[in-house]
């Protein structure tokens, strides 16, 4: 049953019960599979901290690891659905990795976050993990301080408002000359934390500010920016992709669920995707996102009849087992 509603999430990019359903083999009648659809969702033991060793293992890596944490939330109703969720980055791709969800709207608070990255530390050693990125959400004394202590580096967004040594950071800002891009400053204390921090203005006149207690002030700034691949992952989650938010599901065990499954059927489009050839545009990136890439793979073996396409389903059920993933 779990396989049968993988695939059928990657032929309908739906989640909706109805449109999975219509996916299903067989001749029962669609009220039939929905029922089915509904008890799978009620009661499969399927579990997160499982389905995260599962990805990596399928998605393994000798240096260490680089993860994102963001959240993403949407009204059904006026019930809230509120994910707190943590990426890990894989092939410059972000890879959905543990998640928690969050039973109110806005921001987490710092003990969810600390309990997740403890969940993390279940899975891999802090000595593999190589930096935690994060917006300026994921500010604060005591959540920085706990980071410090599990031995998680971090690069962080800051608000204009932080104190870096005594000064404010658009207090800094405002020392900025006129005619540099940018101001890096080491070693300065950031929620009691020495870090270093580069502060400047985007394109589009807003101030920039990244601190981060792992790498130089000429690094900070280009590093920071691949904490924007989780937002290529929300995507293709949601609009782009699978359509996440179009889930009638609020109960806290069901969305789980969903999520484990969703997880399952992006990593799959992941090692799809990074098999396939693609034009590269004239700023060198692919001409379609590695996701894009995997899941038209897939749709196109598992919607055609025939021995050859059957053979290369199979192919491509094989890179689900761990023996059959490269570095």
């Amino acid at each position: 049953m779990l396989a049968l509603v993988v695939v059928a999430l990657l032929q309908a990019k739906d989640v909706r019960h109805a449109a999975l359903a219509a996916r299903f083999p067989g001749r029962a009648q669609t009220d039939s599979v929905i029922r089915r659809l509904e008890r799978f969702f009620d009661r499969h033991p399927l579990c997160p901290a499982d389905v995260a060793r599962l990805v990596l293992l399928l998605l393994p890596d000798r240096r260490p690891r680089e993860f994102i944490l963001d959240r993403t939330n949407w009204k059904l109703g006026q019930q809230d659905v509120n994910i707190l969720l943590l990426a890990v980055v894989w092939r410059e791709v972000a890879i959905p990795l543990l998640f928690e969800l969050l039973p109110h709207g806005g921001s987490s608070n710092t003990k969810t976050r600390h309990l997740l990255l403890d969940d993390v530390l279940c899975l891999l050693s802090c000595t593999q993990t190589r930096v935690l990125y994060a917006d300026r959400e994921f500010i604060g004394e005591t959540w920085i301080d706990g980071l410090v202590r599990r031995g998680i580096p971090l690069c962080v967004l800051l608000r204009t408002d932080t104190t870096l040594d005594d000064w404010r950071a658009d207090d800094w800002l405002a020392r900025l000359n006129p005619e540099a891009t940018s101001l890096g400053c080491e070693d300065v204390e950031v929620y009691g934390q020495p870090m270093n921090v580069v502060l400047t203005w985007t394109s589009d006149g807003k101030p920039f500010i990244v601190a981060s207690n792992t790498g130089s002030v000429q690094t900070i700034q280009a590093s920071y920016r691949r904490r924007f691949r989780i937002e290529c992952l929300f995507r293709a989650l949601k609009t782009k992709g699978f359509n996440l938010e179009n889930t009638h599901m609020t109960l806290h065990d069901h969305v789980e669920r969903l999520l484990c499954l969703l997880t399952i059927a992006y990593v799959w489009c992941v090692l799809v995707g990074v098999m396939q050839d693609t034009k590269r545009k004239a700023h060198g990136r692919r001409a379609w996102s590695v996701i894009s890439l995997g899941l038209r793979a897939l749709i196109r073996a598992f919607s055609q009849p025939g021995d050859q396409t059957a053979c290369s389903g199979l192919r491509l059920v094989a890179l689900l087992m761990p023996s059959h993933t490269t570095l």
